[in-house]
């Protein structure tokens, strides 16, 4: 089977449901309806009454991932047997088709609320595997980790961003949210490569996409707000991956300075353009697609 061909949990474009949206979105009259939606398992999960109501009315037309915010993969507090068991009877309850999580850590004596890098060294990488197979485990599924954005690398750091991303999902065998704005807000902020980088990517292991934009704080600093619109050089990293590993389904994210729904669909017709330059197109060499621009 092709790369271009592979079966994935959900097909498409994608959108991340928030409750100010359920209404406007259940009459289904909107151009571009999404083909799939993702939600963060954490701000649903014990949630009662109308809101409730309509999520279970959505997941039971609609396809749906999940990704989560407060696993904290990478961090140094066992992980939370309760917390794990209300996420697998949530993925169940809503056929939910994908969970994934940051390949980073939130919690150090409490929760610090933020995402942050894992210390790039071979200690982390299997401190990270072994709590990926154990989740893997009672959740009974595959997980996704998603690469971060990160602006200062941890202390003590042995390997590359890169080397560490693989190292992880080789020893846990688990599969790559990719979030390709993440790979071109990296390049920038740590001056290396975005085409390179993606081009190591083993696209068998890439189970969805994330797309979103960023701000640019400084020439050498980009932080990732989810609080704009694509650029036109993170929709050519998209290209690039998709003529590198075939039509892979993704998501565009937007958490701040949300526009109104149908400009947020309209943005996300986006995603379905280049996926259909693609889709009858033979999967390329990891030369192909439009180059990007990068630091260094």
């Amino acid at each position: 089977m092709s790369l271009g061909m592979r079966d994935f949990a959900v097909q498409g474009a994608g959108l991340g449901l928030r409750r100010s949206f359920l209404d406007e979105l259940a009459s289904e009259n909107l151009a571009g309806f999404p083909d799939f939606f993702e939600v963060a398992p954490e701000n649903w999960i014990g949630m009662g009454g109308r809101y409730a109501r309509q999520l279970r009315a959505f997941t039971e037309k609609h396809a749906f991932t999940c990704h989560g915010l407060s696993l904290s993969i990478g961090g140094p507090l066992p992980l939370d047997p309760v917390f794990l068991g209300d996420v697998r009877k949530f993925l169940d309850a809503h056929q939910i088709r994908l969970y994934s999580e940051h390949l980073s850590y939130t919690t150090d004596d409490g929760h610090l609320y933020d995402l942050l890098p894992i210390p790039f060294t071979e200690a982390a990488v299997n401190h990270v595997a072994a709590r990926v197979q154990q989740v893997q485990e009672v959740l009974g599924r595959r997980i996704a980790l998603e690469n971060v954005s990160y602006y200062a690398a941890a202390p003590g750091q042995e390997m590359s961003e890169l080397d560490f991303l693989l190292a992880v999902l080789k020893k846990a065998d688990c599969d790559l949210l990719l979030d390709v704005n993440n790979i071109y807000v990296n390049s920038i902020n740590h001056a290396y490569d975005a085409n390179a980088f993606l081009d190591a990517i083993p696209a068998e292991r890439i189970a969805c996409i994330h797309i979103a934009g960023h701000y640019e704080e400084a020439p050498d600093l980009y932080v990732d707000t989810h609080g704009a619109d694509v650029i036109p050089e993170v929709w050519a990293l998209l290209d690039r991956t998709y003529a590198r590993c075939g039509v892979i389904p993704t998501l565009l994210e937007r958490d701040f300075n949300i526009p109104p729904l149908p400009e947020l669909l309209a943005e996300m017709a986006h995603i379905r353009t280049h996926q259909q330059r693609w889709t009858k197109a033979p999967a390329m060499s990891a030369g192909a697609g439009k180059g990007v621009r990068h630091a260094g």
